[in-house]
């Protein structure tokens, strides 16, 4: 579903906003970005604020967010998990120092209470004493042990037979109220929304994009195409990210995209309670970092997620029978929990490079892609943009800008 303002870019294509070459002069937009989730609204909102460009977000769905970045644990991460090098850590952490700022500075709601990663065993141990080896190796990555005698004290429900690492820049986020606050400031940038409008085509201008990109949307109601052309293109389109570079890239370089859902469920009783977010200590080859327990705004808990590999990312009916694993995993750091009061809640599913992305070991480790894809004149290319996409989203637009205009 096309806004006004889209319409009507498409209908006057010479009524430019100061393009600064000829070679651009029948665009209709600066920058096209594909997708309309965290991300992507982070990357169009950036690009809105430059001066003498325009441009255009594509959004396949009836509104923003609906997809990934509407159905996680609405996490602030800290960036304990990536390894030194990663993109994921760099802008994990920077991502994090932008979104408090700029969660204080609009007052969109989130609370900084601080993370308990617990082990059981002396295992679990090593791996958190790994996990605080390495943060201290970090700048703004705080973590240090909790004694057990303290622990008792302000979490009596939580158990931890090993040890306690705690987190104390980890936070939550109401993650609807953020992606509607960078919608909103995206449009007084200047910025069009293109609706319910999938992307049905893409086609290079000149030779491999010099003179553009030609993309078509279709209306999902009407059927109608629309065709427009934009200098530059951004693929941040998630879960369907790899189809969009594949539209673009030649067949050696197309990528292939796995789907892991994460079931979660709720808890509906008042006791036992915590003040912290508190994880299982990382294991090795698990594709995530477990299932734990998370606050959301109004302090309600909530537990998950797991790691269940699907062939369709639009499977996301929680498995009700993963529910029974669940309650054993939170047994091990709740013990008192009430069975009776967890029920399942919702599923959300996270792009994957590939099916053995490992990351709290390492071991298959699959990164942000976050890159300016060479021989393709003004494309910019994003996959695997799972946790912390989210967190990371205010730093990954910033990166992203930074490719374009160097």
């Amino acid at each position: 579903m096309l806004s006004r303002a889209v319409g009507s870019q498409l209908k006057a294509k010479n009524a430019l906003r100061g393009f600064s070459t000829t070679a651009f002069r029948e665009a209709d937009f600066t920058h096209a970005i594909i997708g309309g989730g965290a991300v992507g609204l982070a990357i169009a909102r950036q690009l809105a604020g430059r001066a003498g460009t325009s441009t255009v977000l594509i959004e396949r769905n009836s509104a923003v967010g609906m997809e990934t970045s509407s159905r996680n644990s609405e996490v602030i991460h800290a960036g304990l998990y990536y390894g030194p090098t990663s993109l994921k850590t760099s802008l994990c952490i920077r991502g994090r120092q932008l979104m408090y700022a700029l969660c204080e500075k609009y007052d969109i709601p989130h609370r900084n209470m601080g993370k308990w990663i617990v082990a059981q065993t002396d295992q679990q141990m090593e791996e958190l004493v790994k996990v605080h080896k390495f943060t201290r190796s970090l700048e703004g990555v705080p973590t240090h042990f909790v004694s057990l005698d303290k622990a008792a004290k302000e979490e009596p429900f939580v158990q931890a037979k090993a040890g306690i690492l705690a987190s104390p820049t980890t936070g939550i986020i109401d993650s609807h109220a953020y992606m509607q606050f960078l919608l909103g400031d995206f449009q007084d940038r200047g910025g069009d929304v293109a609706l319910f409008s999938p992307v049905a085509h893409i086609e290079s201008l000149g030779e491999n994009g010099s003179q553009g990109w030609a993309i078509t949307i279709r209306d999902k109601q009407s059927g109608d195409e629309s065709t427009f052309i934009s200098e530059t293109i951004i693929n941040s389109a998630g879960l369907g990210a790899c189809d969009i570079s594949n539209m673009i890239l030649p067949p050696t370089r197309h990528q292939t995209q796995y789907y892991a859902k994460g079931n979660y469920f709720s808890y509906a009783a008042s006791t036992p309670s915590t003040k912290h977010l508190i994880y299982p200590a990382p294991e090795p080859g698990l594709g995530g970092l477990g299932t734990h327990l998370t606050l959301d705004i109004a302090g309600r808990i909530r537990f998950g997620p797991d790691v269940q590999w699907v062939d369709d990312s639009n499977d996301l009916a929680v498995d009700s029978s993963r529910l029974g694993e669940a309650i054993t995993q939170i047994k091990k750091f709740l013990p008192s929990i009430k069975e009776e009061a967890i029920m399942p809640d919702y599923a959300g599913i996270r792009p994957k490079l590939g099916r053995d992305s490992a990351v709290a070991s390492g071991k298959g480790f699959a990164d942000f892609v976050v890159r300016k894809e060479e021989g393709f004149e003004g494309f910019v290319n994003l996959l695997g943009i799972e946790s912390p996409g989210l967190t990371s989203s205010l730093a990954i637009a910033e990166l992203v800008e930074r490719l374009l205009y160097k």
